[in-house]
């Protein structure tokens, strides 16, 4: 076995020992992998990972500022045949079968032995042959609503829910949930219809309609705490998704 590496690997986990133990250790070779990056914390990691778009993935789930189980989520939803196997030291059985279900190849306890190292490659680099023989037979088929891609989905309305009042833009919600911003929007667009402004718009009209129930808040404070720094922008957006002015809303609130 061995020859040219024809699978690209990388390695990501905050413990350095591991990272430069996996790297030296494992017989890359013989499974046709080569490591082309390794990383210590999730945003490097994310960085490594569109950089080099590898076909394989060990990383730890447990690290610093990290949602292990989004981070999976994501990388699965825009990278779909990356094969990632998790290294940690989280011994949960439901979140194992969580990360499983979004995507992860193998779910493997700290310390790994190295047979179960090697079996998760073999894995691997095995689904890895299997899925590049299909993709030379079949004519690809419209991207999936796949699982990984529905909870990547239903993050980003939960943060936009949430922070729909701050300065928040896609960049930034794509950095949370472990995207690119140019997916991001895609996604988004193909399991809502909407824009990521169109959603954030959404989310400030309907506070401010509930908002508008109370006399005795101005419609320029309302607009404010909204997320709108604009009043007369407010009203424009307010107009064009209910059809009728922030000030003729709360009227018709009292009728």
């Amino acid at each position: 076995m061995g020859g040219i590496a024809i699978y690209k690997v990388v390695l990501v986990d905050d413990e350095s020992i591991i990272v430069q133990g996996l790297k030296k250790v494992v017989d890359w070779a013989k499974y046709e992998c080569e490591v082309v990056a390794t990383a210590n914390d999730a945003k490097s990691g994310a960085a490594a990972i569109r950089e080099h778009k590898p076909d394989i993935l060990f990383t730890d789930i447990r690290m610093p500022d990290l949602d292990g189980l989004t981070m999976i989520a994501g990388l699965k939803s825009e990278f779909p045949r990356l094969q990632l196997t998790v290294l940690t030291g989280y011994r949960e059985f439901d979140y194992a079968k969580r990360a499983i279900s979004l995507g992860a190849t193998r779910f493997l306890l700290k310390p790994s032995k190295m047979a179960e190292i090697e079996e998760a490659l073999e894995a691997m680099t095995e689904k890895l042959r299997r899925e590049r023989k299909i993709a030379e037979t079949e004519v690809p088929e419209e991207e999936e609503k796949t699982e990984s891609n529905s909870f990547i989905v239903n993050a980003a309305l939960k943060y936009i829910d949430s922070h729909f009042a701050e300065k928040l833009s896609l960049s930034e919600l794509a950095d949370k949930i472990y995207v690119s911003q140019w997916y991001l929007s895609k996604l988004l667009n193909k399991y809502t219809d909407k824009t990521f402004y169109d959603l954030v718009n959404q989310a400030r009209i309907k506070k401010a309609k509930a908002l508008l129930r109370d006399p005795a808040l101005k419609i320029g404070d309302i607009s404010e705490m909204v997320g709108f720094m604009d009043v007369s922008h407010f009203s424009r957006t307010f107009k064009k998704t209910e059809n009728i002015s922030p000030k003729d809303y709360r009227n018709s609130l009292t009728i």
